[in-house]
């Protein structure tokens, strides 16, 4: 079956394309034989009940330096696409969120992938908290009060902004650091929403691992494994992609929340486990498709894809 595929991302032209996973849903949608429009969030526009996007025709190479060629733009209805991929990239702010607002317009009828409401409703730091008993001592709040509490009864802590993305101002604070003080001036100013502290898990020097779903199930997974002057393991702060299999736990953690994910129509999720330990639950622009295949795991990409075209025929 073919498919008409839109596609709302940030500027192609700016994306990695050996590490990007939209690039490799483009990919497998474009060997498929499904076309292709893009356009960027700034595009899109609701008039009276119609949604509506200036689109490009886009056609896509794995070739770096040349990866992608454009048509000219046109003003179409959402309404006119089988399948709209939401893969722009956080932050998840008012933006975002009223992206989601539109598109839930078209949504099912035009089917959204993932489903814009859920997006909305399950931020990757705030979803996960569904699963406390998945996680490592999690609290979130800006109240100075209930920090130093939980930092004085679990010693070593993570400080992180709840909307960040991508390892952005992830800091761990020893017991007696004594630039606590000073971090949370900073925190203070910088995000007006609350913000992550979790207990700190040492074991994160030997990875933070990147399981991926398809409609609640495990579809691959990837180690990421920090650099040895670094915390993060994302690997766009340098972290290293290394081959893995999962343990009974991580099982178990998939098993969890594999029925909530298809509940909600999240059809694509990253989650992120340290030590056996669910940290976070990515819905927004979940990445490690092309990590996972590169290192001989399955095809993610086509995973996906299998899933949207049996949705499409029901």
């Amino acid at each position: 079956m073919s498919l008409k595929l839109a596609v709302q991302m940030d500027p192609i032209e700016r994306i990695n394309i050996r590490g990007d996973s939209t690039f490799a849903l483009l990919l497998e949608a474009q060997t498929r034989g499904h076309t292709i429009a893009y356009y960027t969030p700034d595009r899109l526009a609701l008039r009276g009940g119609e949604v509506f996007a200036t689109v490009r025709t886009l056609s896509v190479r794995d070739e770096v330096g040349n990866h992608f060629t454009l048509g000219d733009g046109e003003r179409k209805l959402l309404t006119e696409f089988d399948v709209v991929l939401l893969r722009q990239d956080p932050p998840f702010d008012l933006a975002y969120i009223t992206t989601t607002h539109l598109l839930e317009r078209i949504h099912p009828a035009t089917l959204v992938v993932n489903d814009p409401r859920e997006v909305r409703n399950a931020p990757e730091k705030m979803f996960v908290m569904d699963f406390p008993d998945l996680m490592p001592p999690t609290l979130i709040t800006r109240d100075l009060a209930e920090i130093k509490a939980f930092r004085t009864e679990h010693g070593d802590i993570v400080m992180k902004p709840l909307y960040g993305k991508g390892g952005e101002a992830v800091f761990r604070l020893t017991q007696e650091d004594l630039n606590f003080g000073s971090l949370y001036d900073l925190f203070s100013a910088t995000f007006r929403e609350q913000w992550v502290v979790q207990k700190f898990l040492p074991a994160v020097k030997h990875g933070d691992k990147r399981i991926i779903l398809v409609d609640g199930e495990f579809a691959g997974a990837v180690n990421r494994v920090p650099a040895p002057d670094d915390l993060r393991s994302n690997m766009v702060r340098g972290g290293t992609p290394k081959e893995t299999d999962l343990t009974a736990r991580e099982r178990e953690i998939c098993a969890r929340i594999g029925p909530s994910l298809r509940e909600r129509g999240l059809i694509f999720v990253g989650i992120d486990v340290i030590d056996g330990f669910l940290t976070e639950i990515n819905v927004t622009s979940p990445t490690g498709i092309r990590a996972v295949k590169n290192l001989g795991g399955p095809d993610v990409a086509a995973m996906v894809w299998d899933k949207i075209e049996a949705k499409r025929r029901t």
